[in-house]
């Protein structure tokens, strides 16, 4: 898009603007049921977001606003899905400028095993002695990798007594289990599908979502119309024909099937740096086929068999004491030549975002502190910090992708400005300079080092820097020279 095109997205709330305005359109249409408790969510956002690390009480101004803010998170007019509504409606409206948007879905826990005043409402996580929630997000992703917002969460507590149950609840119907989720996720991924007929909706999923029900459900006649979808296996799945070398009772498997598949080509994929792993490049091969799959036995329902294609994507020689890439993708996207496989494989990678979202989710917002002592007050406050994890994202992504656009379409004069001033020792140019120039120099005040050969700052570097420029940007305001326009 051209400059002007853009400006024209941030006044249509297509595109978050400067930190005033961005709040705005987050929040348009919001309702609370009173227009006092609407006022005070924007400003409870507006403090959260200033400063993302600190506490509740640290981010408000005083005590009159911090009770403020507590107040609004204990009233029970208040619930997480009424708060991200907007934010919703927000991110649906940038989905619109797109051809294709990938919906990542993913769970993660948050804990509050606390000595003492342990979070009401806490269930047990992976055992019963570390206590706290389990958070489903559904969040939106160009094939760019710029994150559009979320569209979805669902937060929930495990019950002791069923989570003693454990395996024994393995053939009770999906609808009381947990794994109920991804299908969720998958019809929630149809509803926007529906909603947004010029934009092709991709569902993502890890193999947490390989479940059989999720395939049935993609092949449903609509309404609604049915998303696109891409799942990586985790069960090698029997398939309609006998094994005949494996025994007159035993059935082909799904990952046989496809590693004997022709390869269709190779490919340098770059691995992220988890916890257990460092960063690296791994050359793959690619493989792709379509298979039927056997249905798996429901003791209260007999499943259709279904179709699915397949892309497989292997590493044949990984380094010495490396575990080797390994992807089975299962997916309703066409593969019949190399580029279509190629194109399942780049939506996949694109889920690790969702990963990068929880990080900042987690980490830079540090929502796993809040004090808070019940659920139904921690609900909404993790909605808002969900819209503060999307903006810090956002912001991150945007300058790799549009990196001609000028800063001032993401920040105020005063906040781009006074970071300028604060990091160049001279005064402001003119003119907003492009995001390629500002966003790197900015990250500087959190860590960044700004060399030729570096990598384009992360979120991380720059919530610190956006926090500390909004330190300067108040400085600027009382006391730089546009002082007069605030007074």
């Amino acid at each position: 898009m051209g400059t002007e095109t853009w400006r024209a997205a941030v006044r249509n709330g297509m595109l978050a603007s400067n930190t005033t305005e961005w709040i705005e359109n987050e929040l348009a249409g919001i309702d609370l049921g009173d227009e006092r408790l609407n006022r005070r969510c924007g400003r409870v956002l507006e403090r959260l977001a200033a400063d993302p690390q600190a506490s509740i009480n640290a981010a408000c101004n005083g005590w009159a606003e911090t009770h403020a803010a507590y107040e609004f998170f204990k009233n029970k007019k208040i619930d997480e899905r009424k708060v991200l509504a907007p934010h919703r409606q927000a991110t649906i409206q940038r989905m619109k400028a797109h051809p294709v948007v990938l919906v990542a879905q993913d769970t993660t826990e948050l804990e509050y095993t606390r000595k003492v005043r342990t979070v009401q409402g806490a269930g047990p996580l992976n055992d019963e002695s570390r206590r706290g929630f389990l958070d489903h997000v559904h969040v939106a992703f160009t094939p760019q990798r710029l994150c559009l917002g979320v569209v979805g969460m669902d937060l929930w507590a495990r019950d002791d007594e069923t989570f003693r149950q454990g395996k024994q609840r393995k053939y009770e119907p999906i609808e009381e289990k947990e794994s109920f989720r991804w299908l969720e996720g998958y019809r929630l991924a149809c509803t926007l599908a529906e909603e947004l007929p010029q934009t092709q909706i991709v569902s993502i999923a890890d193999r947490e979502a390989d479940i059989y029900e999720c395939f049935l459900e993609a092949q449903q006649p609509g309404p609604p119309r049915r998303a696109q979808w891409i799942i990586r296996a985790r069960e090698d799945r029997s398939l309609p024909d006998r094994d005949p070398e494996a025994g007159p009772s035993c059935y082909c498997r799904l990952f046989d099937a496809v590693a004997a598949a022709p390869v269709q080509g190779k490919r340098t994929l770059h691995i992220p740096k988890t916890a257990k792993r460092k960063a690296r490049k791994a050359k793959v091969m690619i493989r792709a086929q379509r298979i039927r799959l056997k249905a798996p036995y429901r003791p209260d329902v007999r499943l259709p068999e279904v179709e699915v294609n397949v892309v497989l994507v292997r590493e044949e020689n990984p380094p010495s004491g490396e575990e080797p890439v390994e992807w089975l993708l299962l997916t309703s996207l066409p593969i019949d030549c190399f580029q279509r496989a190629l194109r399942v494989i780049d939506y996949y990678a694109c889920r690790w975002q969702i990963e990068v979202f929880f990080r900042v989710f987690k980490t830079g917002c540090k929502v796993e502190e809040i004090q808070l002592e019940k659920a139904e007050r921690l609900r909404p406050c993790l909605a808002l910090y969900k819209i503060v994890a999307w903006r810090v994202l956002y912001v991150t992504m945007l300058g790799r992708e549009s990196p001609d656009l000028p800063c001032d379409v993401l920040f105020t004069d005063e906040e781009w400005k006074s970071a300028w001033t604060i990091c160049t020792d001279q005064p402001p140019p003119p003119q907003a300079p492009p995001l390629r120039e500002f966003l790197p120099m900015l990250a500087e005040l959190g860590g960044y080092n700004n060399r030729k050969h570096d990598a384009p700052p992360g979120p991380k570097t720059l919530w610190i820097a956006i926090r500390r420029m909004g330190d300067f940007a108040l400085a600027w305001q009382t006391f730089g020279p546009d002082r007069e326009k605030y007074v």
